[in-house]
This record gives structure tokens, sequence and C-alpha cells, in this order.
């Protein structure tokens, strides 16, 4: 007789709620328990500014498994549960809800544990040890709910931070009628998704509707009976201060990987601060696997580690682990791409691969098309631009950036291409669909492909 495989999961976000879904499929015998420490079950952060705005008519439709769907797969699932101890020796978790305490034995864990937000060293932004009364970071579904809340109350906004967040909810915000602005340390927004060269435009475009300060530090803030009213920022370049009127804060600097639990059985931790995982979501620690944004794993093009954010990315990580404790064998691919797009003030962005600060070490040629979605001469077409990065040796695709018309769809033809390997030459010839209405003869990413294939050709010539 075989015994009952033993699964524990902590963490029921997109990688532990997938991890267990896929461990049920691969073994419908074995035991399987979640602890989840917040009061819901599997649902999706990417879409907490969409239900903000209202666009989802309510938090509820964000949840994507219910409690019951688990239940009905056999799948023990303890909400408002925190862990307090991973017991290796004896292979037991011990963790606590309400004042009940619970133990669950395990043949394989599952860390899918998060991240929390990253709170910058803002003078005065926190009181006995909270935010002020009107400061938000949006990371769950109750932190959407109070942003909402507030929403009438308030008629001026800002937000730290000009990532895919940060944007979002100034689109979000400028929609429901509030003045907006934006503040970003870094000179450029969009840092980590586009080239300057291709944020620029977005940045431009922003200006029309909005106020954006790149390349300032927000300072301090101040307050009014406990409520912001204002917040001081300063030039990172001048040392000049400006102050901003403000009666609603949201924080959108990024996060930090939660691996407390992690350190205290030993996983290895790596550069970015995540848990090191390799290609079957395993830990360093036998039987321990790790999935989502407590992770960092490796760049495809750089070979170097980066945080696990993108909730893509982390459902595949929560197939592996779920497959792979379950018994079954299950690898991602050898490095993350990175795929990622937003939309937001009537743009849609899209990227794969390295921003150009990260190629620094590599010999990398670039060539940028700027056309449109459909033929010249039918009406209704919209602007696209490409940015195509290949390595100057091999040809091989390393990175690219669209802004405009189906700019993801784009995009996601160009990862095929850098998961495949196949080179910039090959891309050039690819044949695309073509009906006036639908699109061009030629498609704009193989366009953008033939400018980087021609100077591919004069430098090698030239050399």
């Amino acid at each position: 007789m075989i015994d009952t495989r033993h699964i524990v999961i902590i963490g029921c976000g997109a990688g532990g709620g997938t991890a267990a879904q896929f461990a049920r499929k691969t073994d419908r015998a074995s035991s399987i328990t979640i602890f989840e420490k917040g009061p819901y079950t599997q649902y999706s952060k990417c879409g907490l500014p969409y239900a903000i705005a209202g666009t989802i008519p309510k938090f509820h439709n964000l949840i994507e498994f219910s409690e019951d769907w688990f239940k009905k797969e056999h799948i023990d699932i303890y909400l408002n549960s925190s862990v307090e101890e991973i017991d290796l020796q004896e292979r037991m978790v011990r963790a606590k809800k309400g004042l009940e305490h619970i133990e669950k034995k395990f043949d394989n864990l599952i860390l899918a544990t998060g991240a929390a937000p990253w709170i910058p060293p803002i003078l005065n932004i926190q009181k006995d040890g909270h935010l002020l009364s009107g400061v938000f970071v949006l990371r769950t579904i109750d932190d959407g709910k109070e942003i909402l809340s507030h929403l009438k109350k308030r008629k001026n906004a800002t937000i730290i931070g000009a990532g895919l967040i940060g944007l979002e909810m100034a689109d979000t915000l400028y929609k429901k009628g509030m003045q907006v602005t934006v503040v970003e340390a870094l000179p450029d927004i969009l840092a980590n998704t586009l080239d300057d060269d291709m944020s620029t435009p977005v940045l431009q475009t922003l200006q029309e509707k909005i106020s954006v300060y790149t390349n300032h530090l927000a300072v301090r803030s101040e307050e009014i009976q406990g409520v912001i009213s204002s917040l001081i920022i300063k030039d990172a370049s001048t040392g000049e201060e400006t102050k901003i009127n403000t009666d609603l804060l949201i924080i959108a600097t990024g996060t930090k990987p939660e691996t407390s639990l992690a350190r205290t059985i030993g996983c290895a931790i790596g550069k970015t601060g995540g848990i090191q995982v390799n290609e079957k979501a395993e830990t360093s620690v036998q039987n321990i696997y790790a999935v989502g944004d407590c992770t960092e794993y490796v760049d495809l093009v750089t070979n170097e580690p980066v945080c696990v954010g993108l909730g893509s990315i982390v459902v595949r990580q929560g197939i592996a682990a779920g497959i792979n404790a379950a018994g079954g064998t299950y690898s991602l691919p050898k490095g993350l791409l990175l795929t990622r797009t937003s939309e937001f003030f009537g743009m849609e962005i899209a990227a794969v691969g390295p921003v150009k600060q990260a190629l620094s070490n590599l010999s990398v040629v670039t060539g940028k098309y700027k056309g449109f979605s459909l033929p010249d001469y039918f009406p209704g077409k919209n602007p696209i631009t490409i940015k195509v990065g290949v390595h100057e040796q091999t040809g091989q695709i390393l990175s690219a950036q669209a802004v405009g018309s189906n700019a993801a769809q784009r995009i996601n033809t160009l990862a095929c291409a850098m998961l495949g390997k196949i080179t910039v030459e090959e891309l050039r010839k690819l044949e695309t669909a073509y009906a006036p209405p639908i699109a061009p003869t030629l498609d704009s990413l193989t366009l953008a492909c033939e400018i980087v294939a021609l100077k591919l050709t004069r430098k090698r010539r030239d050399l």
C-alpha cells in the first residue's frame, strides 16, 4: 500500500493557489493543505486598479478560485492563518488561526509567501507605526477598498513611483476627476520596462493630462490632524524643494520579498533578496519549493538573478512547483523573458527582455520603426513604435519594446522568437497575416527587424 503524499502550501496567492491546483491534477490522492494569512483565496492583484476605477464592478470579482472551489477539490484551506514554525526534523508546519493551533505534516512544502510593499524613507509619512491617514499602498483587496472609500473626500492625488502600477493608478485617479501628480526618483518613467527613447514620448503624452516630476525624491510629508495635507519633494540634481498639495498619497515604489520563514529553514537567499529557485521551483533545501514574489530566478538574456514579480511568471512557477511536489515532472525555461505589458491614458505599452542598462555588457545593435496598425490608405489606423535589440555577433534577439496599437501581441511574437533563438535575419522574413482592415502587408515588427538586420549587415561589412 502506498502512503498518502502530504503537501503543504504557505500562501494562497496566484503562485500558491496555482500550485495547489496542479498538485491535485497530478496526484488525485494526495493530502493538500494551504495556509493563507489573509481573508481571501486566490485573486488577481493586477486587477486592483481596475476595481478601484469601476471597470471591474466589485472587488469580489477579482477572486479567481473561491474557498468552496478548493474544498470541492479536497484541498484544505485555512484563511486568516499565520504560520509560526516550519519544523524540518519532524516535517511539520505549525500555524495559528485565532486561538486555534494547527499542525500539518508534510512530505513536500511550497513557500508562496509573496512580498511586502517597500516604503521609502519619507519623513513623517508614518505615525505610531502606521501610515498617515490618506496614505496608501496597493497590494491587497483591502488596500483597494480603503483607497476607494477615500476617493469621494479627496481632490489632489499624488503617486510616488512611475512604474506600471503607479501609472495605472494615475490613470484610474485621473478618470475619477482628481488632480494627479506622479513623482519618480529616477530620471525616466517606466525605467524597468522601456528605454528612455521609448519612454520619453509616453511621458510627453502623460504631461498633457497630469503633472509628472522625474528625478525627484519624496522628502517629507505634512499633515493636518493626522491626515496628509502635502508632500515635499526635492530635485535630485539641484536640491530645490517643491511642495505638492495632496490629500491622497499612493506609494508605488516596488516590493521586497517576504523570506522570513525561508530563512529559518536555511533556504538560500539570492542577491536580489529573494529565495533562490531552479527551473523546477526547488529551493536549496530538499523537498522545499518556492514560487512567486518571494523568489528570484535568472534572466534568460543576462543570466543574472532577477526578482519574480509578474503574475504570468508566478503562475508558471506555481504549475512547476505543484506538479513536481506531487510526483510529476515539469521544468520552466532556463531563464525569464520578463514579457510585460500595460495600458494607461489610451497608450498600450509592452516589452520583453532587459532594458538597455542591463545589456551594457553585451554588444547590442538596435533598430526602431514607427508605423501604423493599418495600411496608410485605410481609415482608422493607429500609430505603433517598435524597438528591437539584437546581439551583434549572433543576430539573436535580446530585447524588444513597443508602444501603440496591439503592442502586447507584437511583443508576444518577439518573445517566441527569443525563446526559440530565432535570429533577426530569420524573423525579418516572417510571413504575417494581411488584410487592409486588419493589418498592413508588412507588419511593423518585421520592419523593425529589417532595420536592425540592415544595420548588422553594414557593421559586418565595415569590419
